[in-house]
């Protein structure tokens, strides 16, 4: 790495230079995280010393909220640290390993996403069928695809964008280090990685959005069929569900698919924020906190908690 770069460090973008739109900034990231890391943290626990809570969909909710507490750390604590101190340096290894861990996170999130899809599908739809389609063998075995996977797809992109020489600026017009940052920053022909960026994303999001759809369609016209009362607490389950997904593909494929210039920055870090800080903040909402099981399972914790105490 330090043989194909002129460049020591890089600086990340600032949201404002003003202190007090730099604190309101540090203030919104932190509080985002802190209730990030609670609601995860809740569902981790209540998941898994709850015995009526070890079914597949708990299984997958519980890899969800480990992955949100990782994904949502990679970027945050930094950028509150860069926020209050106006330090933005950071080393080209630093960078390096935030955009493997960010790659990585994004990739699994999505797989999880579609096979939680699936999921609700063959409960609602096939729900004779449910233990021997969602055995315990199929959730290890997608878990372990998943993530192993995901070294390969963040290695690779890790790889060959570091195999770039940086001999231009050095400002990262990001708050965090991502590929098309450092590709515009780049002395070298970019032409390969932009095709192998532009090929996988169309591959693994287009590949994922199908399959999240298709899974939805046939939910919602088995849902058609239900009584009004039972159709209405379903609606009100799939539809947050798709809207997550919907922010985590368009937002990320807008970064990453669409030409920007310097005026675009802000935009463009605006639109980060909703790949990789929304989705881990709003999923223990939608899919945990408002399902009565949770419920109960996190008040039997801090009621526990609190009678120790």
């Amino acid at each position: 790495m330090a043989n194909s770069t002129m460049v020591m460090e890089f600086l990340l973008e600032d949201f404002a230079n003003k202190w007090e739109l730099r604190f309101l900034h540090f203030l919104s990231f932190l509080l985002m995280y802190l209730a990030t890391l609670i609601g995860n943290l809740l569902i981790l626990i209540a998941t898994t010393f709850d015995q009526n809570l070890h079914t597949p969909m708990y299984f997958f909710l519980r890899n969800l909220s480990i992955l949100d507490v990782s994904y949502v750390s990679v970027t945050v604590p930094n950028g509150c640290i860069n926020s209050l101190t106006k330090n933005r340096s950071i080393s080209v290894a630093g960078c390096g390993t935030q955009i493997f861990l960010v790659i990585y996170c994004a990739y699994v999130e999505l797989l999880f996403l579609t096979i939680m899809a699936h999921d609700r599908y063959v409960a609602i739809c096939k729900p004779l069928y449910y233990p021997v389609i969602m055995n315990y063998q199929f959730c290890l075995q997608m878990t372990l695809v998943s993530l192993l996977s995901g070294l390969i797809y963040a290695g690779v992109h890790t790889g060959s964008t570091f195999r770039l020489s940086f001999c231009q600026s050095n400002v990262v017009h990001q708050f965090f280090c991502d590929i098309p940052s450092l590709l515009r920053l780049s002395c070298s022909d970019t032409f390969s990685n932009l095709l192998l960026l532009i090929i996988s994303i169309i591959v693994v999001c287009g590949g994922s959005f199908i399959c999240i759809t298709m899974s939805y369609i046939h939910i919602l016209s088995t849902v058609l069929k239900f009584p009004t009362r039972e159709r209405g607490k379903a609606f009100s389950t799939c539809v947050p569900h798709i809207i997550v997904v919907l922010v985590f593909l368009i937002s990320g494929s807008y970064v990453y698919l669409k030409p920007s210039t310097a005026s675009e920055t802000f935009q463009e870090m605006f639109f980060s924020v909703f790949y990789t800080i929304v989705p881990p903040f709003l999923n223990p909402v939608i899919y945990s906190l408002r399902n009565k099981q949770v419920k109960e399972a996190v008040k039997k914790i801090l009621l526990k908690f609190h009678l120790r105490k």
